[in-house]
């Protein structure tokens, strides 16, 4: 049956047929010859999706660095098979991942690991769900008590050029008893008082409006084996080197002393070179201005002075008439070591070192922070050391554990540690300087000091660790340098390094109970051996690594 509306257009045909035959063939407009052109516009193709472009994997000799050591080699081949054997790796990072030392998102770059469990610490290692030390671009657990330069920037924090704040431009009536007042500064704003060069009795530095705190030469707390002193630094406090004469400016911590050096995210403690106490007195690249600060235990150690140890593995030197102890770099006579692996140094926390690092000989350098020998009782965290003219961070021996550790502009290695430190880092990054910095400069450099199987053997852990290198003119062969027989793990990291380096650079030795490493047997990548306390080949897990400038 037709419908209504099929009727009422066939009707409506019907008529105009009959009305235009009514009118003749004249009364009708012909097209004429040929016909009318019609231009048909063809929409735009849809273009057929890309998808994100699949990079060519890296070979094994750009991804891991091969370093021959005494006529020893793991090959880069044998490295990648190594960092393969862990999981949820990422070997072929590329792309726009970072902005500076942040992710660009909050989306984890690689599946994260459980630290607890893979490193098998649940009291010191907290849990995570993200690699590197920062979650995505707005976490803010380095908001303001870092400093921020080219190295690095930091959420809510000041550039490290800036004067810290001092006070309200009316200098301190007077210095405290037991410190020397130097007089005013130049304009007039602040008053130096001076810490004396032997600190041996307990002394408080509170945070006062108008005055800085110096020191002077090689100023030390404590004497080894005599008076003991805690020196405590409150929150805000200033303390800076004298430039004004020659010597070498540093703080020791003797064995048997403390240093309580707490502040808070708001009012970190700083400990700075004189000149950065005025408008443009130092500049992104300034470094090298006054020697670091050292901290010394009585926590073992692996390598032994002439006449002490040698130390064994429950690091009691069991059997020697002297316990193992040694002589730190960069100054004479004073020494670290010893059998309490729960010694206390002391506590450093929301603390900025800047402008560090002085080279006395080749191998004896200060450097920002140095720990020799400081037990698990030591207390490191929320610390920055900034600009040092060598290592940020250098740890020989001990027990200590560290988190939110900052290195930002180091000349030499972001984290250095050997002689048998045995312990956790979480949080920690080392963003090295754009240029300036050494031809052997690594976000980490790992040993044994050359002795493969000094004991204790270097044993660490790194959780949540974030390496970016940038310093591709200086060219170090690698991010990360393992060697020396030393046992490391690494998981939930993000390592960058720039066009020309490599992120890996695993060395053995030639040394292996005082026999030629063969086969399996070279140190660092051999199998566990309890008798070595030697726990196996590194291990990888949840890295996530930008090489080659990628």
């Amino acid at each position: 049956m037709v419908s209504f509306s099929r009727r009422s257009q066939m009707l409506l045909a019907s008529s105009a047929a009959l009305f235009l035959a009514s009118c003749g063939a004249d009364d009708v407009a012909s097209p004429g010859a040929g016909s009318i052109p019609i231009t048909i516009n063809q929409p735009a193709p849809t273009p057929t999706p890309t998808g994100t472009a699949t990079p060519t994997p890296l070979t094994a000799a750009q991804f891991a660095a091969a370093t021959q050591q005494s006529g020893v080699t793991i090959t880069a081949d044998e490295q990648l098979a190594i960092v393969n054997a862990g999981s949820n790796n990422n070997v072929n990072g590329f792309g726009a991942t970072l902005s500076g030392v942040y992710p660009v998102n909050g989306t984890s770059l690689t599946t994260a690991s459980n630290p607890q469990t893979v490193l098998g610490n649940t009291s010191f290692i907290q849990n995570t769900s993200f690699v590197g030390a920062l979650s995505g671009p707005n976490d803010n657990s380095f908001s303001g008590w870092t400093c921020n330069s080219s190295s690095a920037t930091f959420l809510n924090s000041s550039a490290c050029t800036a004067v810290p704040s001092i006070g309200t431009g009316t200098p301190a009536a007077s210095c405290p008893t037991g410190l020397s007042d130097d007089g005013l500064n130049s304009a007039g704003t602040f008053r130096y008082c001076r810490l004396p060069t032997v600190i041996s009795a307990d002394l408080t530095l509170a945070k006062v409006a108008g005055l800085v705190y110096r020191f002077r030469g090689q100023t030390e707390v404590g004497v080894d084996g005599g008076a003991s002193a805690t020196l405590t630094i409150q929150p805000g406090v200033v303390l800076a080197a004298d430039s004004t004469e020659t010597s070498n400016d540093l703080l020791l911590v003797n064995r048997g002393s403390k240093i309580n050096a707490v502040g808070t995210a708001d009012a970190p403690i700083i400990f700075t070179a004189q000149q950065n106490l005025s408008n443009n007195g130092v500049s992104d690249s300034s470094q090298g201005l006054w020697g670091g600060i050292i901290l010394l235990g009585r926590a073992p150690t692996a390598v032994c002075a002439t006449g002490t140890g040698p130390n064994t593995a429950d690091g009691t030197s069991a059997g020697a008439a002297t316990p193992c102890q040694q002589q730190i770099e960069g100054v004479t006579g004073r020494s670290y070591g010893g059998t309490n692996g729960a010694d206390s140094s002391g506590t450093m926390q929301y603390v900025q070192i800047r402008y560090t690092g002085i080279a006395i000989s080749e191998g004896n350098e200060l450097q920002g922070l140095t720990l020799g020998g400081t037990g698990s009782g030591t207390t490191i965290d929320h610390v920055q050391s900034h600009n040092s003219a060598d290592d940020g961070i250098e740890i020989f021996g001990g027990t200590t554990n560290i988190k939110y550790f900052v290195v930002t502009g180091a000349d030499d290695d972001g984290f250095d540690v050997d002689n048998g430190w045995r312990g956790f880092m979480q949080f920690i990054i080392a963003a090295q300087k754009a240029n300036g910095a050494t031809n052997d400069s690594f976000a980490t450099e790992i040993d044994s000091n050359g002795a493969e199987d000094l004991l204790p053997r270097t044993y660490g852990r790194y959780a949540n660790f974030t390496f970016v290198q940038t310093a591709s003119s200086q060219n170090p062969v690698a991010a990360i340098r393992l060697r020396g027989g030393a046992d490391f793990a690494f998981v939930n990291g993000v390592v960058k390094a720039p066009s020309g380096e490599a992120c890996v650079n695993i060395i053995a030795g030639n040394q292996v109970n005082g026999a030629a490493a063969t086969g399996n047997d070279r140190s660092t990548i051999r199998p566990a051996n309890s008798a070595l306390q030697d726990v196996g080949p590194p291990t990888f897990n949840s890295v996530y690594f930008q090489c080659q400038g990628r």
